[in-house]
């Protein structure tokens, strides 16, 4: 008992009641309480709610049907977060992916749920660390009680390893080739397995690189100054890409309209080396181009966090996107979705 009373929405979140009246607050063996169907509203549980959370819950403000008939929970595990929760109109919840007996109140809150939270960096462990256990961790809390209806994953394109710049959908076999993308695999394995067995209609987005101008680091722009180089175009790579409102917008499509237990790659129209990403970028900001070495020179003065972007290349399809999810891409190149950078870009 005593770890079902970790979860609980921050202070300032209840509404006050006048005396003897009853409290109101739907119970999780009856998530919608009595109130009549007409008046029960949605309940969104965004997990991991950072800058894409945020953007999600302002997609859901900014839209008719969502303003009114959504009501946004997100789970944190920081106190000092709750002010800007609850400014973007969320209500907050403490709980911590890492700390399974803090979850136990989950289960029956969301109808629909959103996880948007990475895996650890260690994994499971030295004899697991290929697992994702803060998924387990979700997965089993939410299986306590009333399952939620749909729950839609954030994985990576990473999953696929390097494909030698070929085109890639999404019923090509996963073969990560990083511990990151190992454990990302792992997550969708579970969730896929966990949505079969209790009946839950599962989405996985796959998602490439996150831009946004509004977005922290989320521009060339640090590394334009930086002046760090680029492979030269023999040796380059594909790279993929996503901005953070489309991106938004999908997370939200795959919600409502995924379809069960599918994957659907999260990615724009845009066809470029990495290396013409950051030209691109630096002819729109006004920067100097990086200068170009070679993949041998690149091993030999570049940091591994680095390389490892280099070493896999794709290009993604995204029919699904939009045939499926029927997205219609607001920024459907990083062209458009980088106009307006600047060299003042934070």
């Amino acid at each position: 008992m005593l770890g079902q009373r970790r979860l609980r929405p921050l202070p300032e979140v209840r509404e006050p009641r006048a005396k003897n009246q009853p409290s109101i607050v739907p119970s999780n063996q009856n998530p919608l309480g009595a109130l009549p169907a007409r008046f029960r509203r949605t309940r969104l549980l965004i997990v991991g709610c950072g800058d894409v959370g945020l953007r999600v819950a302002q997609a859901l403000q900014t839209s008719p049907s969502g303003r009114h008939g959504v009501r946004v929970l997100a789970l944190t595990s920081s106190a000092t977060r709750a002010p800007q929760l609850r400014a973007a109109g969320i209500t907050p919840l403490w709980g911590n992916l890492d700390q399974p007996v803090t979850l136990a109140r989950l289960a029956g809150l969301g109808q629909r749920v959103l996880h948007l939270a990475p895996p650890p960096t260690e994994g499971a462990g030295p004899q697991a660390w290929w697992r994702d256990p803060r998924t387990e961790h979700l997965l089993q809390a939410l299986a306590r009680r009333t399952r939620p209806s749909a729950l839609v994953y954030m994985s990576t394109t990473g999953v696929y390893g390097d494909c030698g710049g070929a085109w890639v959908d999404e019923t090509r076999a996963l073969a990560p080739g990083s511990a990151r993308g190992q454990r990302r695999a792992n997550a969708e394995r579970v969730l896929r397995g966990w949505a079969l067995q209790t009946g839950t209609r599962a989405s996985v987005l796959r998602v490439p690189g996150i831009y946004a101008l509004d977005r922290e680091g989320g521009t060339p722009v640090g590394r334009l100054r930086k002046g760090l180089p680029v492979l030269q175009a023999g040796d380059d790579v594909y790279t993929n890409h996503i901005q953070a409102d489309d991106l938004a917008r999908a997370c939200l499509a795959a919600l409502w309209r995924g379809r069960p237990q599918r994957a659907v790659h999260a990615s724009d129209d845009t066809q470029l080396r990495m290396g013409d990403y950051f030209d691109l970028a630096a002819d729109l900001s006004g920067l100097p181009r990086l200068p170009r070495i070679s993949l041998a020179e690149a091993r030999a003065s570049l940091p591994v966090s680095m390389l490892s972007f280099m070493g896999e290349s794709r290009r993604l399809r995204n029919q699904r996107l939009k045939t499926e999810l029927r997205l219609r891409l607001r920024y459907p190149t990083v062209g458009q979705g980088l106009a307006g950078l600047s060299a003042t870009q934070p």
